[in-house]
This record gives C-alpha cells, sequence and structure tokens, in this order.
C-alpha cells in the first residue's frame, strides 16, 4: 500500500496530464510556451523555477479534478450518531468521500466535464485541503501526507517533458480521439497505455 501511495499516485497523474494535453493541443502548446520561456536561460529544467510555471500547475489541478486519483479518498469511521441531509449516520460507520463527485459538481463547477485549466489561473482555489470543492489529496489531519512530496514529482517531469519534447499521437489517430477510459483498483489509471511519439525539439 505504502508503494503504491508514494509512486503509483504520482505516475498515474503525470499521465492523466499528458492525455489531457494531447486531447487539447491548445492547452499544450501554451503549457510548452511558458516551461519554454521560464527555462530556456539555463537550457534545462529543474526545481528552482517551478514555482513560475503558473499554467502548468492549473492545468495539474484541472486533471486532478477531473481524473482524482483516488476518487474515494481514504475511508473514515464516524465517532459519534449523527444526521446529514436526512441521513442517520450511526456510530462507527464507514465513510467514503467521493472526490470526483465534488470536483464535477455543477454547483460549484461551470461546465464540470469540460477541461479548462484556465478557471485556475485567477482563481485562490487550491487542493491543498482549505478549499473543499476541491480535495484530491483529502483534507484535514488525515488528508494525504505526501503532498509536499507528489506534487514536485508530478510539476518536474511534466515540465522536462514539455520543454525538450513535442508530442502527437502514433498512426494518425486524432487528438479528441484519444481513449481516456479508466481503470480502477487501488487508483484510477488509464486502461489502455498511453502511446505517444516524442519529437525532439529544436532550438532556434
Amino acid at each position: 500500500d505504502m508503494f503504491s501511495a508514494g509512486t503509483e499516485t504520482s505516475s498515474n497523474a503525470v499521465l492523466w496530464v499528458m492525455s489531457e494535453m494531447v486531447k487539447n493541443p491548445n492547452i499544450m502548446e501554451k503549457a510548452q510556451a511558458e516551461v519554454r520561456r521560464v527555462f530556456d536561460k539555463n537550457g534545462y529544467v529543474d526545481e528552482t523555477e517551478l514555482h513560475r510555471l503558473i499554467y502548468l500547475k492549473s492545468v495539474i489541478k484541472e486533471t486532478l479534478r477531473l481524473h482524482p486519483i483516488a476518487p474515494l479518498l481514504v475511508p473514515r469511521e464516524s465517532r459519534e450518531r449523527c444526521e446529514i441531509n436526512g441521513y442517520d449516520i450511526p456510530s462507527k460507520t464507514r465513510v467514503l468521500i467521493n472526490a470526483y463527485a465534488i470536483g464535477t459538481d455543477p454547483k460549484y463547477w461551470a461546465e464540470p466535464e469540460s477541461f479548462k485549466p484556465e478557471r485556475f489561473v485567477d482563481s485562490l482555489i487550491d487542493f491543498k485541503g482549505t478549499d473543499f470543492e476541491l480535495i484530491p489529496f483529502g483534507a484535514g489531519r488525515r488528508m494525504c501526507p505526501g503532498i509536499a512530496f507528489a506534487l514536485p514529482n508530478v510539476e518536474l517531469p511534466l515540465a522536462k517533458l514539455l520543454y525538450h519534447f513535442d508530442w502527437k499521437l502514433p498512426n494518425e489517430i486524432k487528438n479528441e480521439e484519444l481513449n481516456m477510459t479508466e481503470s480502477f483498483g487501488m487508483t484510477v489509471g488509464r486502461k489502455h497505455d498511453l502511446c505517444l511519439i516524442p519529437i525532439t525539439r529544436r532550438r532556434l
């Protein structure tokens, strides 16, 4: 469980971000332009400038909104009897929180099924447990303890992939036809492998 939580989550997040960007090439172009603008002066990508990648961070937030890696979060248990929205919850009840349903609730999100990173660019909403409409890492004292490690493990490889390569689908598959079927397990990943062709960037 610990190995899955520490590695499978980050790798699946990277796969979903790449999948959404490939399916939406205009978004990939904007993310690439930002990454290359920030790191071109050095000619390589490292962690020191990741905080400047505002658009890429928005792409990651939007991806985790639509594709929370653990959509039911970690189970909780009620300490005492309570009532929620007319439902009686006995003491010691196992409770699951549906992060996916929260992240796609039309009460809080305009066009909730659409992939629109721009919704986060000028927004203060974050996924660190204080904004309950976006909780892919959970919230409170029992939220994911690895969030501080997970974010660099997603941001850094994505920045490197975007900086050094352009990407396209094989066999003349159209971007909008990319299969986004999910596979459920301890985490939610892609049902089908993501096969892409890297094209080495030629710097002018």
